[in-house]
Formats: structure tokens, C-alpha cells, sequence
């Protein structure tokens, strides 16, 4: 557990969190600077960075208690749905993999994904799919 990773710290209870999800292997509680209350962050209780550093035996159980939060937020808040992310390296603030479940209602303001959208010229996308499925 690196001392400065405050994700690590709420683990540990070093750091205050209103935990909504306590498990063996994982966390749930709410950002502080929530997009809409009741904005929830899932973390692994280990150190883990991103996705792709996620232990095989984890994968499971990080979903199924992601699912489990996207289904609270309506029941448990009203929301009429979920806005499930998560940043790996670029936009993560905090160097411990975690995954956001904002509850969304209609008309709440947020407008899509927070960052520009753009196009593919003629051909472009068979491209980059043959690029994907050659690193897959």
C-alpha cells in the first residue's frame, strides 16, 4: 500500500469515507466531490492502478458489486439510472483503480460523456478495428 494513495488510506480507515459497499476484497463510498449525491467510488481493497492491473480473481466481483451499486442508486435514491465510468492513467485522479456510479435522472443536466466527440474519414474505422483486433 503506497502511503500516499488516499483510496489505500480510506481502505486502511486512516481516512474518514461514508462506505456504502463493504466486502473482503472491495470498497464502495461516496467522492467528495460527487458529480450528483450519492456519486459512488468502487476501489479493490489491494493496491491496484488500472484496469489492466486488476487481478484475474477480482474481475468477478469488482462487476458483480458494480452492478449491485448501479442498482442502489436507483432503488436506494430514486435516480432513474446510472452513469458507470472508469479512467485508466489519463483523467484518473487517483493512482488506485476505481470506478465511478453517478446516479442520472432525466433532465439532470449532464449531457452525454465529458469530452468531445469526433468522426472517422472513409475507411479510417476498418483501420483502427484491424489495429484492436490485432492486439487482442
Amino acid at each position: 500500500m503506497p502511503a500516499e494513495c488516499v483510496f489505500c488510506q480510506i481502505v486502511a480507515g486512516d481516512v474518514a469515507a461514508d462506505v456504502v459497499l463493504d466486502e473482503p476484497d472491495l470498497v464502495g463510498f461516496l467522492d467528495r466531490r460527487p458529480v450528483f449525491k450519492g456519486h459512488v467510488l468502487l476501489v479493490p481493497r489491494e493496491h491496484v492502478v488500472t484496469l489492466p492491473d486488476l487481478p484475474a480473481a477480482l474481475r468477478d466481483p469488482f462487476l458483480a458489486a458494480a452492478q449491485r451499486l448501479a442498482t442502489a442508486v436507483v432503488e436506494g435514491l430514486g435516480a432513474q439510472g446510472s452513469f458507470v465510468a472508469m479512467n485508466n492513467v489519463v483523467s484518473q485522479s487517483v493512482a488506485h483503480l476505481h470506478l465511478h456510479v453517478v446516479p442520472r435522472t432525466k433532465g439532470d443536466g449532464l449531457r452525454g460523456f465529458f469530452w468531445p466527440r469526433t468522426t472517422y474519414a472513409d475507411g479510417e474505422s476498418a483501420e483502427y478495428a484491424a489495429r484492436l483486433r490485432a492486439a487482442l
